[in-house]
């Protein structure tokens, strides 16, 4: 049994930036089921959103956030995010993060949907920076714990509270269990339900599933962004070539070569034009006409990517397609991190804060992972003033090995052409009759024995049983969300999918 104030399950920049704040306050466990470094975070190339330019202003960012949710974003928690979003920069910049710099400021770039140039960055690696820098003050300070290779899979509820959380010991082969004051949800996305995903392979959507089982309420979960540029690469997760090319210049062409959209519109529209443009012929993004010195030094990660698969960007179009990207819903939580499970915490990509509504504006994801994980910490440390530890008996469970690999890549086929990017009632129910027809063959802990490839699979059975539920109940086209038997938005319906177990 390990105990602290503050327990956080998930390191990418929601989970260290609360457990850095929280450790002024408290001890805090954190537990995470790969390396400390691995995490979605590690993936975001273009950078943090924030108004730091005279040009610009927070009425005009919340505008921009606000039209691309597409009647779903919650005005009050987005104007929340966005004034909050340049103490959150400065912050990062006190911990160590080395943004670009152009002249006394920062530099930054735009990015789709923006009206005005208001993204942070770091090369194309901005999030990498940002893991690296928070990773290194969690690893020094003495008041955070870290357990790597550690996959949480159960919460631990006492008279509806949680205390706590049981997780694998992966490189001992048995099970811990964690109890705390407060805990904190930050384990990432869910986009390794689908077949072609820019996300890593730790994207399983654990913490949805987790919070759903101990009666969180699940929002939004239907709207899943595809990010439109992506390059396929033979059995590795699909490398975004970031909007801020796009935002440098570069411009989408069809097989005719020919520019077919608004490369700076907002991703659901960018995607679905690319979509229909697919069907004729590949589709490329063009930023030949940069100089090579520029490419390089902008966009350092793409560059060297696109040379090791034969692409000259600063010569050659680049091949792209969409890929499921990001999660805009997921565990309901006010603008303080709470969800409806006392002692409960949701925050980044797990969490729905009504900030993104049925679509993400680009680099919105680690400002929001940023700003309410932040407002967490106060609200959290009301649960360890307030509250004695709880502890209680647990059933001891065996760990052992399995292989359920075939059937992962058949529930990730199923949802890339059923729950994709275009969506119809009968597909749906498809889907949704085989999803339950897994959910009766697979379970976790039966007979006393438990396995992290099961928990995993598990996971994703049901997260992609709540996209396919709440994607059936939305008869409506919106955001990320279309339906093609319902193509039209219903201006008179602008509510939210609610589920709970």
């Amino acid at each position: 049994m390990i105990t602290s104030d503050f327990l956080v399950i998930g390191s990418g920049i929601a989970g260290l930036n609360f457990a850095l704040q929280a450790s002024e306050f408290g001890s805090v466990c954190l537990i995470t089921k790969k390396d400390l470094i691995e995490s979605n975070t590690n993936f975001a190339q273009g950078g943090i959103a924030a108004v730091l330019s005279k040009l610009d202003s927070f009425d005009l960012h919340v505008k921009d956030t606000v039209t691309v949710g597409d009647g779903l974003s919650d005005e009050e928690a987005v104007k929340l995010m966005v004034k909050n979003a340049p103490k959150e920069i400065r912050r990062l910049v006190s911990l160590g993060v080395d943004f670009d710099r152009k002249g006394e400021g920062m530099e930054l770039g735009k990015e789709g949907a923006h009206s005005r140039k208001r993204i942070v960055h770091r090369g194309d690696k901005t999030g990498m920076e940002v893991e690296k820098s928070l990773v290194h003050c969690a690893r020094k300070n003495r008041n955070i714990r870290v357990f790597e290779k550690h996959l949480a899979f159960e919460l631990v509820m006492e008279n509806g509270r949680c205390i706590g959380a049981r997780a694998i010991d992966k490189e001992q082969e048995k099970v811990k269990d964690f109890f705390a004051r407060a805990v904190a949800l930050a384990t990432g996305g869910l986009c390794e339900v689908y077949q072609d995903t820019s996300n890593p392979d730790i994207a399983t959507g654990d913490g949805v599933a987790m919070g759903y089982r101990a009666g969180c309420e699940v929002e939004d979960i239907e709207f899943v962004q595809f990010h439109p540029t992506t390059l396929r690469r033979k059995d590795e997760p699909f490398f975004i070539i970031s909007e801020a090319v796009r935002g440098e210049g570069g411009v989408l062409l069809n097989s005719e070569r020919k520019r077919f959209v608004d490369e700076l519109a907002s991703r659901d529209v960018v995607s679905m034009a690319m979509l229909k443009e697919s069907r004729e012929g590949g589709v490329f993004v063009d930023i030949s006409h940069k100089d090579r010195g520029f490419l390089r030094k902008r966009f350092p990660k793409i560059y060297e990517t696109c040379m090791e698969h034969g692409i000259d960007m600063a010569k050659d179009m680049i091949p792209v397609e969409p890929a499921a990207h990001y999660s805009c819903g997921g565990l309901k939580t006010d603008t303080n991190g709470r969800t409806n499970v006392e002692g409960l915490f949701a925050l980044g990509e797990v969490a729905c804060t009504g900030v993104h509504g049925a679509n993400r504006l680009a680099s919105n994801s680690l400002l929001e992972s940023l700003v309410f994980s932040s407002r967490a910490v106060e609200e959290a440390r009301k649960c360890i003033r307030n509250r004695n530890m709880a502890t209680k008996e647990m059933e001891k469970l065996a760990v052992f090995s399995s292989d359920p690999g075939r059937m992962r890549n058949s529930l990730k086929e199923i949802m890339w052409n059923r729950a994709g990017m275009v969506r119809e009632g009968k597909g749906l129910e498809e889907a949704l009759e085989k999803i339950e027809g897994a959910e009766k063959d697979i379970g976790t802990g039966k007979g006393g024995r438990i396995s992290p490839e099961m928990v995993e699979l598990g996971n994703m059975v049901l997260v992609s049983k709540l996209i396919v539920r709440a994607a059936l109940e939305r008869e409506e086209s919106r955001g990320t969300h279309f339906r093609k038997d319902f193509p039209e938005k219903r201006k008179d319906w602008e509510k939210h999918i609610m589920l709970k177990i």
